[in-house]
């Protein structure tokens, strides 16, 4: 393995055409990509996240080939997408969100079929040990309309790597997924990242990312507002809170202009969020305990991805 990245982009820009509007006008077209760029290393599990609108979808179709960018580069495996197409789309394989293949196909027919389109002969194909790696061995035949969801959805998984690419993009996988099958799909996707195939993930469970992913980008607005590993992206999270519980109801809810906000629950409960530049738990504990308060219980939280996704989103 090469010390290239997996895929590299560089100022990718989309801005979709002009469409008519009222009374035959014409509406300046929507500038999806506005110069993004980031690598996304080989053998890691990347996440690419962003709130709905943010050019997720966009950047993801550009790489499958199914929408063409306006400027800027991408290189898939080593491959100019623009120079080299085919040899760029044998590199990856597209997990959409949508579930999408013939109802009236067996999962057999469904990997055999895609093999076909990808040229690989008979010989070569490797339907049989897709399907034991994504546990449909014994739905070989069935009809693919009588699969559960978490079926269809680790049937697209094999659909994607039927031609062994060394890259998987998952859009929204677990999308209406309950949290068992949620579970089998990223023990499938943690085995194939371990075998050495680079995983790059889109979802809107951040507690998924945060567990998963090596390195995470976010982008906002069409820009990338973050592009780090996971650990120091969740290090710029400046809230903590602590949670206490007094000994007697309080009459009011405990201020102080240090706390960057106070949750009461109108009895015993309160929750003070504080910036960790300027306060610790311990300094917070004693404001409170100098104010009258008696404390019974006391537990802290550290911050997590989605209090940082949040407050960059909100920033940008």
């Amino acid at each position: 393995m090469s010390t290239e990245p997996a895929i590299r982009i560089d100022n990718l820009v989309k801005r979709y055409a002009p469409a008519k509007g009222a009374k035959g006008t014409m509406t300046e077209g929507k500038l999806a990509l506005g110069g993004v760029s980031f690598d996304v290393p080989q053998g890691s599990i990347f996440g690419l996240l962003g709130p709905n609108g943010a050019g997720k979808s966009t950047l993801i179709n550009i790489l499958a080939g199914l929408v063409n960018k306006t400027s800027g580069s991408v290189d898939i495996w080593g491959f100019d997408i623009d120079e080299h197409r085919r040899n760029a789309s044998r590199s990856i394989g597209i997990v959409p969100q949508e579930i999408v293949f013939d109802p009236f196909f067996t999962p057999f027919e469904v990997l055999e079929n895609q093999a076909g389109f990808y040229g690989i002969p008979a010989a070569l194909r490797r339907s049989e040990a897709l399907l034991e790696a994504v546990r449909l061995a014994d739905k070989r035949n069935a009809y693919a309309r009588t699969l559960s969801g978490g079926m269809k959805r680790r049937l697209l998984v094999a659909k994607a790597m039927v031609h062994s690419p060394p890259i998987l993009v998952l859009d929204e996988p677990t999308a209406g997924v309950d949290v068992d099958l949620r579970r089998q799909l990223w023990e499938l996707v943690a085995e194939l990242n371990r075998e050495g195939v680079t995983v790059v993930l889109t979802t809107h469970y951040l507690e998924e990312a945060e567990e998963l992913c090596d390195r995470i980008a976010i982008i906002n607005h069409g820009r990338v507002i973050a592009d780090t590993t996971t650990r120091e992206l969740v290090g710029m999270a400046r809230e903590k809170v602590v949670a206490v519980t007094a000994a007697e109801d309080l009459a009011a809810a405990p201020a102080h202009e240090a706390f960057a906000k106070v949750e009461w629950d109108g009895a015993r409960d309160v929750m003070v969020t504080y910036d960790k530049d300027r306060l610790n738990a311990g300094q917070v504990l004693a404001i409170l305990q100098a104010q009258g308060l008696v404390i019974a219980d006391v537990t802290t939280r550290e911050a997590d991805l989605e209090d940082v996704f949040v407050q960059l989103t909100a920033a940008a």
